[in-house]
């Protein structure tokens, strides 16, 4: 199980998926090899050598990147597992990085710095059903 968060490019003024109308179109990140150009900078230790699934390990979670064989890419979602709040540091540069901002679809709308309450959520779930097991 992950916690999934999507990358995309909004206008600076929305705060919430809810003031999009139902015809917004995204803008793309960008070409595919300008957003791994991107991606290498933000996060320079993560695993690209498969252009359309990166991976980012941390020291108590992994992060895969599904960024697509899209060109343009439209987003990137990342499927985040493990724990600790320190992963929030590469998603957000990733998100600075590319100009977009980050929709946690645990609670289905936009995050800045500092809001973990859906990567907390998610934590807590994992933990309950794993003390159920044992």
């Amino acid at each position: 199980m992950s916690w999934d968060v999507l990358l995309l490019r909004l206008p600076d003024n929305v705060t919430s998926v809810h003031e999009l109308s139902g015809e917004h179109t995204s803008p793309p990140l960008g070409r595919l090899h300008d957003v791994l150009a991107a991606v290498a900078q933000a996060v320079p230790d993560a695993a690209l050598s498969d252009p359309t699934w990166g991976e980012l390990l941390g020291p108590t979670w992994s992060m895969e990147l599904n960024i697509g064989d899209e060109d343009p890419v439209e987003s990137i979602m990342l499927h985040i597992r493990g724990s600790g709040d320190d992963v929030l540091t590469p998603v957000f540069r990733l998100a600075e990085t590319l100009g977009c901002k980050v929709l946690d679809c645990a609670e289905g709308d936009l995050i800045t710095v500092g809001q973990t309450s859906g990567w907390h959520t998610l934590q807590q779930f994992c933990n309950r059903a794993l003390g159920s097991i044992g």
